[in-house]
């Protein structure tokens, strides 16, 4: 009523200030600008902040723990803490407090969302879900008024569908969550504080009782407030699955697929080392876009390999090189190759020439095994490979390329690791307190030796180069299989050479 009474009085009084000769146009200018005020402020609901909603009102899914592939140990926790909200009365017995938070932690991709879906399933609770950015305004005060909201909402929704417990899920917490920093006064740490009032209980009943899951890649920047007992009780870290999980996802997500006989997931789950859940659901999926593409009517093992490519590499680029150069690409890869199939057998799956990213070739390698700890051998072989294409340009064109810049970087990389956890000369040391020309002197002797070694090895094996370099440049891709007979015929081609040798010389004598 009251916006109606104004802007029926405004048009009249403009009429009348016209009519006894007053200038109306400073009035109508400030008119404008305050209704353009106050419709920005509107918009950023800053006028209107308990009206905005907080949370995604999320209904039952359908996943279940069993729907996750690998993440034993995470789930295993995971459906414990949510038993106590189940089983309350035997908790009672034992005198055990409810966990009053879960953290999930770890890197992109690895189901943290995806396990929290699941406790949804899992448990006869009202759930809601947030995401950590839906708290963070200009306006001071915002952000709490949320949290409260949201606590609210969340009691609020079990005891309208008669349940005796909530689940409240926060997607990237760190956004709201961050250290704070020392006395300046944020509108972050006011959210921060309100957060941390609802997680101790002081403003909620025990009955509903509500349980946080919140999930982070970034659990080292959270408030030290935020993570201790009895706020956040557990902290589950969801790493990247090891190659029995990810056989499990890979199964998961083939199951709806029409597959070949050729198909091997074991020999997927090996070559997709590294990769998160996210990723493998990703492989599948391009490995069915690939067969659609050429209408197959199932999706064999090749579409699985290009699939892996296409998800490490990004896809394949229609970059036109030089004859020179796709030459010196492939003896580059070669180079790699080589070292990494004597220093670590049956470790290369693929060579392959195909522009792919910003690479214009690639070694896929593929490891036997899963590894977490490094010896300095291991260190060692590793270098090896990343000087393998640098050496290999040497050996054959005299001189090296910009191409090996990225290997010289992982190089380095491994050199200042082997150095850092006192597996070089220098000891057990704390690099801050070493001289420069000290680590320097250290870095330029292992990469030297290191050298030598990888030019002794490409030159025992120099005529792999001839013959692999053919193959590479008319098919473009060199598979595992292919390149180990190459190897193995070198061998003996080289132990022949030794015999005829030593037969020389026993004649002269």
């Amino acid at each position: 009523m009251g916006k109606e009474i104004l802007f029926g009085t405004f048009p009249v009084l403009i009429v009348f200030l016209v009519f006894i000769g007053v200038n109306v146009a400073p009035f109508i200018i400030a008119a404008l600008v305050l209704s353009l005020l106050m419709f920005v402020i509107m918009r950023q609901g800053g006028m209107s902040v308990t009206q905005k909603k907080t949370s995604v009102d999320t209904p039952k899914t359908q996943i279940k723990f069993n729907d996750i592939g690998g993440q034993e140990r995470a789930k295993k926790e995971l459906r414990e803490a949510l038993d106590f909200l189940i089983h309350k009365d035997t908790l009672k017995k034992y005198g055990i407090r409810p966990l009053k938070g879960i953290l999930l932690t770890g890197p992109p991709g690895t189901g943290k969302t995806l396990m929290a879906k699941a406790a949804a399933n899992y448990t006869n609770s009202a759930f809601i879900a947030a995401s950590g950015s839906q708290f963070v305004e200009m306006y001071v005060g915002v952000g709490a008024q949320r949290i409260r909201d949201l606590f609210k909402e969340a009691k609020q929704k079990a005891e309208k569908n008669n349940q005796d417990s909530a689940i409240i899920f926060i997607d990237e917490i760190d956004v709201l969550g961050g250290k704070r920093e020392g006395s300046q006064h944020r509108e972050y740490d006011q959210t921060l504080n309100q957060l941390l009032t609802e997680m101790d209980g002081i403003t909620t009943s025990e009955n509903p009782r509500i349980l946080i899951v919140a999930a982070t890649n970034r659990a080292d920047m959270l408030d030290d407030a935020l993570i201790r007992p009895g706020r956040f009780d557990r902290q589950i870290v969801v790493d990247l699955p090891d190659k029995k999980a990810r056989k499990q996802i890979l199964e998961i997500h083939v199951k709806n697929k029409p597959l070949a006989d050729d198909v091997d997931i074991d020999a997927i789950a090996r070559d997709t080392f590294n990769f998160s859940g996210a990723q493998l659901e990703s492989v599948t999926n391009e490995a069915a876009i690939y067969a659609f593409r050429e209408n197959s009517t199932e999706i064999t093992q090749r579409h699985f390999s290009h699939a892996i490519d296409k998800v490490m590499m990004g896809e394949q680029t229609d970059r036109e090189s030089t004859a020179e150069e796709r030459e010196r690409v492939a003896n580059h890869e070669l180079g790699h190759a080589i070292v990494s199939e004597v220093v670590r057998p049956l470790s290369v799956s693929q060579v392959s020439l195909r522009p792919r990213g910003q690479a214009l070739g690639y070694v896929r390698q593929s490891p036997q095994q899963d590894r977490y700890l490094y010896t300095v051998e291991n260190l060692e072989q590793q270098i090896m490979i990343a000087l393998g294409g640098a050496v290999a340009e040497e050996i054959i064109y005299g001189g090296r390329s910009t191409g090996s810049r990225n290997d010289f970087e992982q190089a380095l990389h491994l050199v200042n690791t082997m150095i850092d956890t006192g597996l070089s000369r220098l000891g057990i040391v704390k690099v801050d307190m070493v001289s420069r020309e000290a680590l320097h002197e250290e870095r330029q002797r292992i990469l030297n030796e290191l050298l030598e070694e990888t030019r002794a090895v490409l030159r025992s094996f120099f005529p792999v180069f001839k013959h692999a370099l053919d193959h590479l440049l008319r098919e473009e891709v060199l598979n595992g299989d292919e390149f180990r007979a190459m190897i193995a015929n070198a061998k003996n081609m080289v132990k022949k050479d030794n015999l005829e040798k030593i037969d020389t010389q026993l004649l002269n004598a």
